[in-house]
């Protein structure tokens, strides 16, 4: 049996994986454990209340629709 071509060349698959890295670092989701407030931001950060107890999710993660 053949093996299946890769779908991207070497140097395809790096840019992809630089666009995923760029995409992660400005756009992340946050969600405060304290008051439920949800947002989204470019970095990680403090929600308004004061809490620090954020979790936060790198928006590419979510899929399209």
């Amino acid at each position: 049996m053949s093996e299946i071509p890769p779908q991207f060349t070497p140097l395809e698959l790096h840019d992809w994986q630089q666009s995923l890295e760029e995409a992660a670092r400005h756009n992340i989701f946050c969600h405060c454990r304290e008051c439920e407030r949800e947002w989204i931001a470019s970095n990680p950060e403090a929600c308004v209340c004061g809490s620090k107890r954020v979790e936060s999710i790198a928006y590419w993660q979510f899929p399209d629709g």
